[in-house]
């Protein structure tokens, strides 16, 4: 492989853009002659890597270190045979890293209770390994992932009927048939009261596949989540009646877990009646000092749109939105926080700047003028944020705070972007801060290493400070 794809590679492992056995099956299917933006463009292709604007960056920065030569490790050395002249193989092998007592290879001797028992309990002691995700897809190894790198449990591939009686192990009849009709589902499940997972069950072409997310029993403060210095900010953002409110970030950034720690912090600091619209319901919010409503798209509404259309007869005083999707959600959310309504939103992109492009763009152009101006009055903030590789093993929190003040409103309402960076980097007095300094900071203190720094690093004086 040229130097640019060994950099590519090296520099999306430490970014946890792909897995090692993803680069290597991109690999197998270009050859090594490939060019550095072919092997980009398969990666998208595949759908390996969702976050492209992160992909472009490491790409880049792939460019122009591979002119200065190949990096100190191959990152395929720990899947590639001894052999260099051999072909990759499109499914390596890998060791089993963690260990959790399940039958796997005794599947077809457990009866439907007894299977559905053991897939109880390889859950619960998931959970307690501290990893957040387990699969179960036909043709592969199971697999958890934990500190957002993949660790396979059993050596054994699981068979198209193993895989579908695992993932269908814990469904009642009626959502059995609703699975087995759509060829998705998406649904909560409540072992106990501390015990909960977001679970995504689809069918791929060798078969059926599930993924569980754990749910963190005990709910974490926004300060240990790693807001620790932006604290203030978030809680004067929190202390509106009214306004618009995102958090932002690309999948597996932790977009769900902030909501849900910021609904808390409203929980326990306000007297208030708090609506969340779900899909699914993922953290059960008690009634502390607001009553908590919480309804999943699906079992209590049929979309989002429509329960943000109801939620205006229901007197909340904050609504809270899992993900503003499409037109109809955000027309609908912007108008909420117009009329009193303090409103909290997720959405899939990396930085303010995007953030807003998103939000504003999805409009046809002759709303473009009124949309502007809405958007100007009722924004409040953003919060945007990515999980990165901890120097000392984890993850860690990188943020990007824009907090809306009047040279900011000026500019969504006249559409000029291109003086955002600087209005956010002399808001600093205000709480807000750029993902580019905060990641300086975090390498600066050691917490992240050269490479994810330079990898999460735009502004070109910090990326020499750095390099």
């Amino acid at each position: 492989m040229n130097n640019e794809i060994l950099w590519l590679v090296r520099l999306g492992l430490d970014q946890n853009l792909f897995t090692r056995v993803q680069a290597q099956s991109v690999r197998a299917a270009l050859g090594d002659n490939a060019e550095l933006m072919d092997f980009a463009q398969k990666l998208i292709d595949d759908v390996i890597v969702e976050d492209v604007a992160t992909l472009e960056k490491v790409a880049g920065l792939a460019m122009s270190k591979g002119a200065s030569g190949a990096p100190v490790d191959d990152p395929f050395a720990d899947e590639v045979a001894d052999d260099a002249s051999a072909p990759p193989a499109a499914s390596p092998t890998r060791e089993t890293k963690v260990s959790l007592d399940f039958p796997f290879d005794g599947i077809g001797g457990l009866d439907d209770a007894g299977l559905a028992s053991a897939v109880r309990e390889l859950l619960k002691a998931t959970a307690r390994s501290g990893a957040s995700d387990l699969h179960f897809s036909t043709g592969a190894r199971p697999f958890i992932r934990k500190d957002r790198s993949f660790q396979f449990i059993h050596e054994h591939p699981l068979t198209a009927e193993e895989a579908l009686r695992l993932n269908t192990a814990l469904l009642e009849e009626g959502q059995k048939k609703t699975f087995l009709e759509r060829k998705d589902y998406d649904y909560a499940l409540a072992l106990s009261g501390s015990d909960r997972y977001r679970v995504n069950l689809m069918f791929h072409k060798e078969g059926a596949a599930g993924a569980y997310r754990m749910v963190p029993a005990m709910m974490r403060g926004l300060a240990d989540l790693g807001f620790e210095h932006h604290l203030p900010t978030l809680e004067k953002l929190l202390s509106y009646h009214n306004g618009l409110i995102l958090v932002t970030g690309p999948v597996g950034s932790g977009k769900t877990t902030t909501l849900a720690s910021m609904v808390d912090y409203l929980n326990q600091s306000r007297e208030d009646h708090i609506i969340t619209v779900e899909d699914p319901i993922e953290v059960v919010h008690p009634p502390k000092g607001c009553n908590v409503t919480q309804r999943e798209v699906g079992p209590h509404t049929k979309s989002f749109a429509t329960a943000l259309k109801g939620a205006l007869r229901e007197d909340p005083d904050i609504i809270v939105i899992g993900e503003l999707r499409d037109l109809e959600t955000i027309e609908m959310a912007i108008s909420a926080s117009e009329t009193g309504h303090l409103v909290i939103g997720t959405m899939h992109t990396s930085d303010a700047a995007t953030t807003l492009n998103r939000l504003l763009d999805v409009f046809p152009p002759a709303q473009q003028t009124q949309i502007r101006a809405s958007v100007a009055e009722s924004l409040r903030g953003i919060v945007c944020q990515r999980l990165l590789p901890a120097a000392n093993g984890g993850v860690t929190l990188a943020c990007e705070i824009l907090i809306n003040n009047t040279a900011i409103a000026n500019m969504i309402k006249e559409g000029k972007s291109t003086g955002l960076r600087n209005a956010m980097e002399t808001g600093v007095k205000e709480g807000m801060c750029l993902m580019d300094n905060v990641a300086f900071g975090l390498w600066r203190e050691g917490k992240i290493s050269v490479e994810t720094a330079l990898a999460n690093i735009v502004n070109r004086v910090l990326r020499a400070k750095v390099s």
